[in-house]
């Protein structure tokens, strides 16, 4: 018997924390869930971690890092952890005690150690450990609920506690990458409480969210093991936008509903042991208060019949198809090619497909992903003789890393300067250099051959190209000290001689306001996307089931504005019956 998602009936910790692939429907849930427990008179806070949070699309409303109260929904506040803010205030924390105090260049050289990513991890990660360690917070509110980023940095941010604690207890020399440590060391306590927090069953609950599909229940499952590993043990899963059987010969209908059946059949087995519960696919878009309040309603289950209404009759606009892409790419050499979007609007089978159609034209691709949750099967795409596939593993790179700036350094450093390179090197801020200049390289390989890039979803992909800003920076001061392929990473990206961005999204409103706030962000960065894809389009099929139907009728004004935002250079791909990556 199916067990439905009521949280408003289940006994409850403080804290609950909403994990899960991109595009599985982690933060419809997390303000469902949000509004339901307010909605039964409990004070409810709810913090997004996610670079790339679109809360303020659901809530439509303007938030920040201020606890913002809902107005049509008494009882809940809302706060959105901004990476970069969180970084400002961050930075003026420690550096206004010595403003006055030290000489101007000086005070100057702080602001630009601390410029960096590894400032905005660790700035961002110090609000939210404060949030689960504060004890006025945890007077003023019953539940506390994290709608957190996509499944990779949601893991990064959960193992930070432990290994920032570790590292300050090991490190002997007092400083770090982020500079004297003093500032940190009086963070010991807070982040060693942290960990008990999150290791508490009894305070915290973990709810994996995935769709009937194989690959976001394997994402599932991957969280489910490493957030094991670090003590998180009270673990719920949620399988959401469940489709009913489909009283018409619907082919699409039958195809979807074979799909989730085969994938719930073979859970794997850290899935089986923990409490599994399911929400069925809606009819419309989960924006505002108002939809928000039916998702954990009976209103969202019911026949088909129930949501039968008039369809419009309008014929599609023809959109170009992929392969006029593929042919431009190919006319103007733009050998270095990213797939940049939301989390789970199909950026990897995108940067697949595209690897797959350079190859078969003649063309030699290097395939890859910076995603810190990359599980890409890119082995269909590897069995071609002109594709090379790799992956950006975080833990290699620093690896890697560590070991050649040792090796480097061995000759002019005395053993007590080894000792403090060492223990510097083994702060989590080395993974966000490691990766950079492992990204660098990869784009240093499209001099000979295509490189396609999956990117991590939006808000990590912005950390990234960020992060070659400052980089950049430092080399305008430095020029000839940095390897070449740094030296010529942010002119080419901005190149669109050289470099081609698609930007790729689901017709529905937060994965389009998504894309716009990317595009505009890139602007800003001095790159412009070349190319947009809709992707699972309904209204590209011929389905004729009831709710299927209905939602392709709300997607027109979504593509409609995609098209105008793009000035025409648009692809939108239908959704497919027989492959789960949907194209």
């Amino acid at each position: 018997m199916t067990r439905l998602f009521r949280p408003q009936t289940m006994a409850l910790p403080r804290y609950l924390f909403f994990t899960g692939k991109g595009g599985v429907g982690k933060t419809s849930i997390a303000c469902a869930t949000a509004v339901a427990l307010a909605d039964q008179g409990k004070r409810v806070l709810l913090v997004s971690t996610d670079p790339a949070s679109n809360l303020q699309d659901v809530f439509d409303a303007v938030l920040t890092m201020e606890i913002t109260e809902i107005s049509e929904v008494p009882n809940l506040f809302v706060s959105n952890l901004n990476p970069e803010e969180a970084a400002a205030r961050y930075r003026e924390k420690v550096i206004a005690p010595y403003r006055g105090l030290l000489p101007d260049a000086a005070v100057k050289q702080m602001e630009e150690q601390l410029s960096g990513s590894c400032t905005v991890e660790i700035a961002a990660f110090d609000v939210f450990s404060s949030l689960l360690t504060n004890r006025a917070l945890d007077r003023s509110y019953d539940h506390i609920l994290f709608d957190t980023a996509p499944t990779g940095h949601t893991l990064r941010l959960l193992q930070l506690p432990g290994a920032w604690s570790g590292f300050l207890n090991e490190n002997t020399q007092g400083t770090s990458c982020l500079g004297p440590l003093a500032g940190l060391n009086d963070k010991k306590e807070q982040y060693l409480e942290t960990v008990q927090v999150l290791e508490d069953e009894k305070r915290t609950m973990l709810i994996l969210v995935a769709r009937p599909e194989l690959s976001t229940i394997n994402e599932a499952a991957r969280a489910s093991r490493e957030l094991t590993n670090i003590g998180m043990n009270n673990q719920h899963l949620v399988i959401n936008g469940q489709i009913e059987q489909s009283k018409t010969d619907d082919a699409l209908a039958a195809a979807l509903v074979t799909r989730q059946h085969e994938a719930l059949a073979n859970l794997p087995q850290e899935l089986r042991t923990i409490p599994v519960y399911h929400l069925f696919l809606a009819p419309c878009n989960m924006t505002g208060v108002r939809n928000i309040r039916k998702l954990l309603s009976d209103q969202v289950m019911g026949t088909r019949d129930q949501w039968a209404s008039p369809f419009e009759t309008k014929k599609s606009k023809q959109y170009p198809e992929l392969s006029r892409f593929i042919d431009e790419l190919i006319e103007r050499k733009q050998r270095v090619v990213f797939t940049m979007g939301k989390g789970g609007v199909g950026k990897t089978t995108l940067a697949r497909t595209i690897a797959l159609e350079l190859a078969a034209q003649g063309e030699n691709v290097h395939l890859t992903t910076t995603d810190p949750a990359g599980q890409c099967d890119f082995v269909s795409a590897g069995k071609s003789q002109r594709i090379t596939v790799s992956r950006i593993d975080p833990k290699t790179e620093v690896k890697n890393y560590r070991k050649k700036i040792l090796e480097r350094s061995r000759e002019q450093l005395d053993d007590e300067g080894l000792a403090y390179l060492e223990e510097d090197l083994k702060s989590p801020c080395t993974e966000e250099i490691a990766v950079f200049r492992a990204f660098a390289e990869l784009v240093q390989k499209a001099d000979d051959t295509y490189v396609v890039i999956d990117t991590a979803p939006s808000g990590h992909t912005l950390l990234l190209l960020d992060a070659t800003e400052e980089y950049h920076r430092e080399i305008a001061h430095a020029a000839g000290t940095v390897p070449k392929s740094i030296q010529q990473l942010l002119p080419r990206l901005r190149n669109p001689d050289e470099t081609a961005v698609v930007i790729v999204m689901l017709p529905e409103p937060t994965p389009v306001f998504e894309a716009e706030r990317l595009t505009a962000d890139l602007e800003r960065a001095g790159i412009r996307p070349s190319w947009w894809v809709v992707n699972q389009s309904l209204m590209r099929t011929r389905t004729n089931d009831p709710l299927l139907k209905k939602r392709s009728v709300n997607e027109r004004i979504w593509i409609e504005r995609v098209d105008r935002n793009a000035g025409h250079r648009l692809t939108v791909i239908p959704w497919q019956e027989t492959d789960e990556d949907h194209f």
